[in-house]
């Protein structure tokens, strides 16, 4: 098989490119370099570990397993017992949430007069016999946004203190320290690379704000 760009392993294994490039970040995929123009090269190794990925996230394997059978850790068989076992308690759990919600099918109240408390304290002794229900609080609370904003705020703040040490060094010594143009422009170096990590940071919570994430993760 010849080299195939991005674009052409997107057709020919029906996987998008943000997908492509998620499973290369997530270092489920290493295609090399393009030594002439610097662009990925994709070939049989790349298209063969696609399909296998495809598979697996078809069949809802989380990455993490895919990883250790990539790495020989694990054998087909074994994340696929790994995985079973974990299908296996989602389907005793949504076997419940189904009868649960079917009992409320005929429920004629509003919203507003449900005995939201009584089924409350009937989930809760469930959840106290192992049954597991889906908390859509934990996704609106957008843990992902926690780790752009923490690298950022690190970011930003060693590029503060090192503009501090070098106004601090300059009025040390205003006549024989650093010069004045020399400092003038160092900040405002740093004044732009600060910029450009907010700008950054803000592109980058735009991103998980429409999805990129989950969409990528859907395979």
């Amino acid at each position: 098989m010849n080299r195939l760009k991005i674009n052409e392993v997107e057709a020919l294994v029906g996987i998008t490119k943000k997908n492509i490039r998620f499973y290369e970040a997530e270092g489920l995929l290493t295609p090399r370099r393009n030594s002439e123009n610097g662009y990925r090269d994709y070939g049989e190794a790349e298209v063969a570990a696609l399909r296998q990925i495809k598979l697996m996230r078809k069949l809802g394997v989380p990455l993490e397993e895919i990883r250790k059978m990539q790495s020989g850790v694990h054998t087909v068989g074994d994340g696929m017992r790994r995985h079973l076992v974990s299908l296996e308690r989602n389907r005793e759990n949504l076997e419940q949430a189904i009868r649960l919600c079917g009992g409320l099918t005929d429920c004629s109240a509003r919203l507003e007069d449900l005995d939201a408390e009584n089924l409350l304290t009937r989930m809760e002794a469930m959840e106290q016999e192992g049954t597991t229900f889906q908390n859509k609080q934990r996704s609106d609370i957008r843990i992902r946004y926690v780790a752009p904003l923490v690298i950022a705020g690190t970011m930003t703040a060693l590029l503060a203190g090192l503009m501090a040490l070098l106004v601090w060094v300059f009025l040390l010594d205003p006549v024989d320290g650093l010069p004045l143009p020399l400092l003038l422009i160092s900040l405002a170096v740093l004044l732009l690379v600060a910029g450009g990590v907010l700008a950054a940071l803000i592109q980058r919570l735009r991103e998980i704000g429409k999805g990129e994430i989950d969409d990528a993760k859907d395979y």
